[in-house]
């Protein structure tokens, strides 16, 4: 009866520990793929600002700063709808991210009762003797 029990505990901890180290990749997984968006984004943004500033150091009077007001607020625009697509794709990833472990667990749960129903069916016509 022991050997049975330690037997159901090694089995349990043994998919408890699997389960923990592919949620984990997963994890990771998801957390690279959110850096690598945001490390796209902040290239681009700081290319833009450095393309905007190169151009605004070359404004020398009052005429060429009206002229070049337009680009400022195009800049600014750009920033916006590059801060919003980037966290929506950031939003797509976690959620991907959630759902894989989800299914992770599921099947972490619907393998361990498989494993402990069968052993319970097993232990139970060993005790009924048929």
């Amino acid at each position: 009866m022991y050997e049975q029990f330690n037997t159901q505990l090694l089995a349990l901890g043994k998919n408890f520990a699997d389960a923990t180290v592919k949620a984990q990749g997963l994890t990771l997984e998801g957390f690279e793929r959110i850096a690598d968006l945001q490390i796209k984004s902040i290239e681009s943004q700081v290319s833009a600002a450095n393309a905007f500033w190169s151009e605004a150091a070359e404004v020398r009077d009052f005429d060429g700063a009206k002229a070049f007001w337009p680009k400022g607020v195009q800049l600014a625009r750009q920033s916006a709808e590059k801060l919003y697509s980037t966290s929506q794709e950031v939003i797509g990833v976690t959620l991907k991210t959630n759902e894989a472990l989800g299914n992770l667990i599921k099947g972490s749960l619907d393998a361990t009762n498989e494993t402990v129903a069968k052993q319970v069916g097993a232990a139970r016509k060993a005790a009924t003797g048929k």
